[in-house]
């Protein structure tokens, strides 16, 4: 039996099967950069985006946001294939793997002369990183011991993550502003290079010995699926919604999502196990998880163009504007997380995304070319932020509340998935939304440059559209879940505290 179905040892110390002796301390480093690695690079590449279409001579912005869907959709299309595969050969040889992949996806997009391999670069980079993320969380829970050994790591990594996203945009202003945009790539390098050679030398090895299959084609077929729903939205604007290209690609999406449906029904080890959702509570909670995730990704998007192509505002001016709300996104889940075992998860379900979801109508009813910071955007992220930081933490009690203790694992995977796949398909969307409403706003008179002060109005406007679409997801999703959530108050917060080990 391997050490990861061994309890994990107690103390400070881990022994090698070659007989070395290694800190725990150093095993936890190396998983907590490659954690922080890739959390941060779904936000880091936001702030450079304006120059990235400068540098690359990209004229639209449906084109731009496949820099952000590539990335997220591949992360969520194979995060529960990067759990499997681990488990079945080999945490840190998984990892390992994944950390190799960022790195060389990194180098190629770092050195990209055209949007195309960039997007590609990008693509690739998700690949990796869901190798190396549910590598690494398996990681944590066979080499720290359960109680206060493991919930400490548990903490450290949860922190990580809540954080990595706030340092991915400072990060990436600096970057973008001091150096270039291509070291918002290049700078993942060294780091992925340093959890490669940091699990060889302090990272154990161990697998599964029960675990069974693991279903590549069920993968393929779902992110093949959702990338084809999403060059139809991105394009349909552009070739027209009823031409036959925009047809042919969503009925090859359609095929495709199908094939997966039918391929998950017949493996013996099926990528997404349907009989998981005859949980209300559990499909209740990904599907909201997907509509929380379409309504919000896409504010990012926007508000970084408002920011930096509208009112010029430097790339590390643009990143810190963005500083308070992972600070209120921590205070609200703290909250909540007391919260949750008085009254259950149902009401932050509820009142999550309405706040959440008033933010983001707010910034469609006032968003201007050139309104005020401290009037309109921040009041308008704090109202998002505390809204996310309440449906975060009952999401995931509720999804792993919803079923046995031995599917947590998956249910936890299920709902980080849908929230990654519902952020890829909302910008879809929204960007969708935003662009027709700005070509039609445009056939109405002729521009006289870029910086055509009617042109600049159109695109807003566009955008404000966008946010308004953006608030209707935020509805839905909390709908969803308000009707289907049943899970008590004491079984939401006992969930909650053991959804990061069982992950």
């Amino acid at each position: 039996m391997s050490i990861g179905e061994a309890a994990p040892p107690a103390g400070a110390h881990l022994t090698h099967p070659d007989g070395r002796v290694t800190h725990k301390t150093l095993a936890l480093v190396v998983v907590a950069i490659s954690q922080l690695m890739v959390v941060l690079d779904a936000t880091i590449v936001n702030v450079a985006i304006p120059s990235i279409r400068d540098a690359l001579h990209v004229s639209s912005e449906a084109d731009l946001q496949w820099i952000v869907t590539a990335y997220t959709l591949t992360f969520g299309g194979f995060l529960l294939l990067g759990g499997k595969l681990a488990d079945r050969i080999g945490r840190r040889r998984v990892f390992v793997s994944g950390a190799a992949i960022f790195a060389a996806a990194s180098f190629l997009g770092g050195i990209a002369g055209s949007l195309g391999l960039l997007i590609a670069a990008r693509a690739l980079q998700g690949i990796g990183g869901a190798l190396m993320s549910p590598a690494a969380l398996s990681l944590l829970t066979v080499i720290f011991a359960e109680g206060k050994e493991r919930n400490k790591a548990l903490g450290i990594w949860s922190t990580i993550t809540a954080g990595g996203a706030a340092l991915g945009l400072i990060l990436g202003g600096l970057l973008t502003e001091y150096a270039s945009w291509r070291w918002v790539l290049f700078v993942n390098v060294p780091v992925a290079l340093l959890a490669f050679l940091g699990a060889e030398r302090f990272v154990p090895e161990s697998r599964d010995e029960t675990a069974q299959g693991f279903d590549i084609p069920g993968a393929v077929l779902v992110t093949g699926g959702l990338m084809s729903l999403v060059f139809a939205l991105v394009k349909g604007n552009q070739y027209g919604w009823g031409s036959g290209k925009t047809i042919g690609t969503l009925l090859l999406s359609a095929v495709l999502l199908g094939a997966f449906i039918v391929v998950q029904r017949r493996v013996p080890a099926p990528l997404v196990p349907f009989r998981l959702f005859k949980s209300r509570s559990l499909a209740g909670a990904d599907i909201g998880a997907v509509f929380v995730g379409a309504g919000i990704f896409a504010m990012f998007f926007f508000v970084i163009l408002w920011m930096q192509v509208v009112n010029g505002w430097s790339p590390v001016k643009a990143g810190l504007a963005f500083l308070p709300m992972p600070v209120l996104i921590g205070v609200s889940a703290g909250i909540s997380a007391q919260l949750l075992g008085k009254i259950g998860p149902r009401p932050l379900l509820t009142v999550g995304p309405i706040v959440a979801g008033l933010g983001m109508f707010t910034l469609g009813l006032r968003l201007e070319a050139h309104s005020s910071y401290l009037t309109v955007i921040f009041p308008s992220l704090a109202l998002v932020a505390l809204g996310m930081g309440a449906a975060f933490v009952s999401l995931t009690s509720s999804a792993v509340a919803g079923v046995p203790h031995e599917d947590a694992g998956i249910a936890s995977a299920l709902l980080n998935a849908g929230q990654q796949v519902g952020g890829a398909l909302g910008l879809a969307i929204l960007t969708a939304v935003s662009t027709t409403r700005t070509s039609h706003l445009t056939k109405q008179f002729i521009p006289t440059g870029q910086h055509d002060p009617r042109l600049i109005t159109a695109l807003v406007h566009g955008w404000d559209l966008g946010f308004l679409v953006g608030a209707g997801f935020l509805l839905v999703a909390g709908i969803v879940m308000t009707s289907l959530v049943r899970v008590s108050a004491h079984a939401a917060a006992q969930a909650l505290k053991e959804a990061g080990a069982a992950a």
